[in-house]
């Protein structure tokens, strides 16, 4: 029903919301209906188009084939609204890497407008951030890879751009963070941490060095998973704390230069191979406290590295851009 692409290991599918609605999922024709009745339709869709069919799912893989599903285009031509998916359910308000392959699917069936920029609509059902939200894509080429640059605007930092209650301070470099006790009790390296709004919520922590960034396998350990789970996802699956919207996290460690290492646990998902919106965020944080400068910044995550481009003025990131590459796998 869906057709499945990867983009540097974060895998989601892409259906259109008539193709839902042949399939007895119940649809609505406007998006932003859609994403107010999500709670009628939405674990349907996931269940139809990214669980394993039987006997199928490879011993100690995630619990759906996909990280999520991308509902869209509502209309022929742009611009084109679409609501992304979590696996439990829920909406997301931007996801880079869901993006860039909506982008590249769009490409595939002839919608994308060519050389022009795109503007891709997401709705959701957040009340903290206006819906929807939009992204400009443009088709591009770096290092002889094609894909698409993502315009995510400028960022917002702090408790108060994704509605943090209940942190304390925290200092690197001279730079104000935060210190999140839900992290530290987890791991006592897990100290200071910058919050970013770009697009959605991140909270990215700052690691001094590699023994302290958590696997993919750790993060799915009962101990570890359970205790991140409080804290990235919303109630009643996670606490809602710090966040009662739920927040992404990222672990970064500064490796030299322009290079970031980055983990991700995406809220309504868990650990994941990348995440285009998160590290974007990770470059963000990487900037705020001096372990970059503007210019293009590579984030490495377990799935690949991310271009990022940090553009400042008057000593403010005024704006970011994320370039995404994406293939359909099936």
């Amino acid at each position: 029903m869906a057709r499945m692409y990867d983009a540097r290991g974060n895998i989601y599918g892409v259906v259109a919301p008539e193709t839902l609605r042949r399939q007895g999922i119940d649809v609505p024709d406007q998006a932003d209906h859609a994403a107010q009745t999500r709670e009628a339709w939405t674990l349907a869709a996931i269940n139809a188009c990214c669980a394993w069919a039987p006997g199928t799912q490879p011993p100690g893989s995630k619990d759906h084939r996909s990280d999520g599903l991308l509902v869209g285009p509502f209309q022929s031509a742009p611009p084109f609204d679409l609501l992304i998916v979590n696996t439990d359910g829920t909406l997301a308000e931007r996801s880079g890497n869901g993006l860039t392959i909506f982008s590249q699917a769009l490409s595939d069936q002839g919608l994308f407008p060519g050389d022009e920029a795109c503007v891709l609509r997401v709705h959701h059902d957040k009340s903290d951030t206006p819906s929807p939200g939009q992204t400009a894509v443009k088709a591009a080429q770096v290092e002889g890879v094609q894909g698409f640059w993502l315009d995510l605007g400028q960022p917002g930092f702090g408790p108060s751009a994704v509605s943090a209650v209940g942190v304390e301070a925290a200092q690197l470099n001279g730079c104000e963070l935060s210190h999140v006790r839900q992290l530290s009790a987890l791991n006592g390296a897990w100290s200071r941490s910058q919050f970013v709004r770009v697009g959605n919520p991140h909270c990215v922590t700052l690691v001094d060095g590699a023994e302290a960034l958590p696997s993919n396998e750790q993060m799915r350990e009962p101990a570890m998973g359970e205790g991140l789970t409080r804290i990235a996802f919303a109630m009643p699956t996670g606490a809602g704390q710090p966040c009662a919207a739920g927040i992404n996290l990222q672990w970064a460690m500064h490796e030299s230069g322009q290079c970031v290492v980055a983990r991700v646990f995406e809220r309504g998902e868990g650990p994941t191979a990348s995440s285009g919106t998160s590290a974007t965020a990770v470059a963000c944080a990487a900037w705020r406290v001096g372990w970059v400068r503007a210019g293009e910044v590579k984030v490495t995550m377990p799935g690949g590295t991310a271009p990022i481009l940090l553009e400042e003025e008057l000593g403010e990131l005024s704006r970011v851009s994320l370039f995404g590459t994406a293939r359909l796998i099936g």
